[in-house]
């Protein structure tokens, strides 16, 4: 089944067997080098991952921790900006049959032009998109409508912390997915709590319209299958980046390492 872009990411998701727990990977884009993107994606794909996830480089990423830091402080000395990664995106559109979910933070995509961005991701393949610091009032407001227009999901988080009324609101406002970060702390912190019964527990209770992937702290098959116990699928991020951050043979070890989760 190939997305178009059109607004099915969570039919998409909902059409993989439900028995199965949805994969998505996470990359910066424009690491180790500026033009490795397209076959990072390619890779990711034919490695069996159902979803992808590219962090759009950022000078100041706050919710991230070092690893993710450091490799959007790497993208952007390699030249990565997001007119790039687009054209990149574009270039790929037709060899790829899983969504594409850019993440990133409001600012960069503000300076591009919030209308500019969402019709060029359409152009370019995008299902949709996560900005992590764009407040839901914010959103209904001034971008629901645009991203609508553009056939692009849009997905917020939620945490540990967030009440249930919150989340069930953030699941109204979001389409594709909803994102639950395993505990409230960065990208990769070796102290992120997994299997959090209760929050786990509570989110599989409530009527969510959306599927419930978990994200931020997950990097072994082990992780992926206790937090996905009660979640339709798991986030992978700062374990795969670092394969490309600190292995000169990553083709191989990030092939490796997908395998290892959907094996």
């Amino acid at each position: 089944m190939k997305p178009d872009h059109k607004y099915i990411l969570h039919e998409y998701i909902n059409t993989i067997k439900k028995e199965m727990k949805k994969l998505n990977i996470y990359f910066t884009a424009g690491i180790p080098h500026l033009e490795d993107t397209a076959d990072i994606i390619k890779l990711i794909q034919d490695s069996g991952a159902d979803m992808i996830e590219i962090g759009m480089p950022y000078s100041d990423p706050v919710a991230d921790g070092p690893v993710i830091q450091k490799a959007h402080e790497l993208a952007l000395q390699n030249g990565m900006t997001i007119e790039k990664l687009l054209s990149q995106l574009k270039a790929v559109k037709n060899e790829i049959r899983i969504p594409i979910i850019l993440m990133g933070y409001i600012n960069p995509v503000l300076s591009f032009g919030f209308e500019k961005f969402c019709a060029a991701c359409a152009e370019s393949g995008v299902s949709g998109l996560i900005l992590p610091d764009l407040p839901p009032i914010e959103f209904e407001k001034n971008y629901q409508k645009i991203l609508q227009q553009n056939n692009l999901n849009f997905t917020f988080l939620i945490t540990p912390e967030t009440t249930d009324e919150r989340m069930i609101y953030l699941d109204s406002l979001s389409s594709g997915f909803l994102y639950a970060v395993s505990s409230s702390s960065t990208t990769g912190n070796e102290n992120a709590v997994l299997k959090n019964e209760n929050y786990l527990s509570r989110i599989a209770s409530l009527p969510f319209k959306n599927p419930v992937m978990i994200g931020f702290g997950i990097k072994s098959k082990e992780d992926f299958e206790n937090v996905t116990e009660k979640a339709d699928g798991g986030i992978i991020g700062t374990a795969f980046v670092n394969i490309l951050l600190q292995d000169k043979d990553w083709n191989k070890s990030a092939i490796d390492f997908i395998h290892s989760i959907k094996g």
